[in-house]
């Protein structure tokens, strides 16, 4: 627990000694410039939201390996911040109370960039990421994204294809997983849409998929900034439905986003501007 600990407060480090840069006054204290609109589709941040922020979010789900891959309640606290040069960092440390009376811990970093767009408040951006994460048994993952959003006063777009590949001869070669999220204004800072994600979507043509089969997940997301607030509320949940089924028995501790069964799931977030 100490090198876990360890590990979350080196993440915290680039806060105190960097500091959010200035930005349009127009966007300051909008839900423009909070840092992370989606629960799980993840953006670079636009130059009215390039400071840092810390994240706490969590689920229930029934019949569910839980968004952290756990039988149970799962929590996660992160940090998002700028790093200059159009980098972002995202480094986060998620825990799992589990049924069985388990508790267990993961940890994940990953720096993205943005390679199109950027340098505007508003716009289109697409960018590229690298990324590892320990996952609760120990298993070690590599990761990539590609991302992209769209981001004005009136509307949030965003959308991920993500890349894993775990290093456990018991596990897929290549997971892809995607996921898309559509916000539109409702009234004032108060935003409203769908978030999809689509879960081991290689599923679709493999039938030996290592984590069980293909899963999809469309549901209702809202998002709300108060005014002149350092806080942003996210939420977002919906049924879980099998797409595809592998003949291979699921994996137990991949982490993944969507249960192992049909039912259903809500995720919320708490975001803190710095």
């Amino acid at each position: 627990m100490i090198k876990k600990l360890l590990f979350l407060n080196l993440c915290l480090l680039p806060v105190l000694a960097l500091r959010a840069q200035t930005i349009n006054p127009q966007f300051s204290g909008t839900s423009i410039a909070q840092p992370q609109p989606f629960l799980f589709t993840l953006n670079t941040l636009n130059p009215a939201a390039r400071g840092w922020s810390l994240n706490y979010s969590g689920g229930y789900g029934q019949r569910t390996v839980t968004p952290l891959g756990y039988d149970g309640v799962d929590q996660n606290l992160s940090v998002k911040g700028y790093l200059g040069n159009q980098f972002t960092l995202v480094a986060s440390m998620g825990v799992g109370f589990g049924n069985n009376g388990r508790i267990n811990s993961l940890q994940q970093a990953e720096v993205l960039r943005d390679f199109i767009g950027g340098n505007s408040v508003e716009g289109v951006r697409v960018g590229a990421s690298l990324g590892f994460r320990r996952e609760f048994n120990s298993d070690k993952v590599a990761l990539s994204r590609i991302a992209a959003a769209f981001e004005n006063l009136k509307w949030k777009l965003g959308a991920n294809v993500r890349f894993e590949k775990a290093f456990d001869k018991n596990r897929d070669n290549l997971d892809v997983i995607s996921s898309i999220g559509i916000h539109r204004q409702i009234s004032g800072q108060l935003f409203g849409g769908l978030e999809a994600i689509g879960q081991d979507i290689e599923g679709f043509w493999q039938t030996d998929e290592a984590e069980g089969g293909a899963r999809v997940l469309i549901g209702p997301s809202l998002n709300y900034t108060p005014p002149a607030s350092r806080f942003s509320f996210t939420l977002c949940g919906g049924p879980i439905i099998y797409a595809t089924r592998s003949v291979t028995t699921l994996n137990e501790f991949a982490v993944r986003d969507l249960p192992s069964n049909n039912g259903f799931t809500m995720k919320f977030n708490v975001g803190f501007r710095l």
